[in-house]
């Protein structure tokens, strides 16, 4: 049996999109799913990525997937890596999938002299939470996300004047 992390590569965005969608019928939240397999390409495969993507493959076959994109901590005035998704199909849970991917990323923070590596759980999530915690996470109850999309995200974005452009003044 032999497990391979490999880097995503053009081709590989239905594969992404798959594990997407997956991702999202275990967390029962597939209604949310609006991204396609043109969206992942570009995302991580466009001009200038911003979004970084680790296949996992057991025997050769697509096992599981990490999302992933660079941060920076404003108190440590380092990047660190912001973990979006990670996934593992059922049938390869049990074999340290999950376990590894998590592994390399952060081997990634250690070589690249990165501060912090981060991802949110749900909070109804208890087999999740109980393996990043084995893993020696530490779950922050005293931090609440935010999210700010659709018209709300309009609205807010109208409230201010437009940026100006170089050499102008903004009111």
């Amino acid at each position: 049996m032999t497990l391979v992390i490999r880097h995503a590569r053009p081709g590989d965005a239905p594969l992404v999109l798959d594990f997407v969608r997956a991702l999202a019928d275990y967390e029962k939240l597939a209604h949310e799913v609006e991204a396609d397999a043109v969206s992942i390409d570009t995302a991580l495969f466009g001009a200038a990525p911003k979004v970084f993507c680790e296949i996992a493959e057991w025997n050769g076959a697509p096992a599981g997937f990490a999302l992933w994109f660079y941060t920076f901590s404003t108190f440590n005035g380092r990047h660190g890596i912001y973990l979006e998704d990670l996934f593992v199909r059922p049938e390869f849970r049990g074999h340290g999938v999950g376990k590894a991917l998590l592994a390399d990323l952060a081997q990634r923070c250690i070589a690249e002299g990165l501060g912090r590596y981060e991802w949110s759980v749900l909070d109804w999530n208890a087999p999740s939470i109980a393996f990043y915690e084995a893993q020696g996470a530490r779950i922050l109850p005293e931090w609440q996300r935010c999210r700010v999309e659709g018209t709300a995200l309009i609205r807010l974005g109208s409230t201010f004047p437009e940026r100006g452009r170089v050499g102008e003044t903004v009111p």
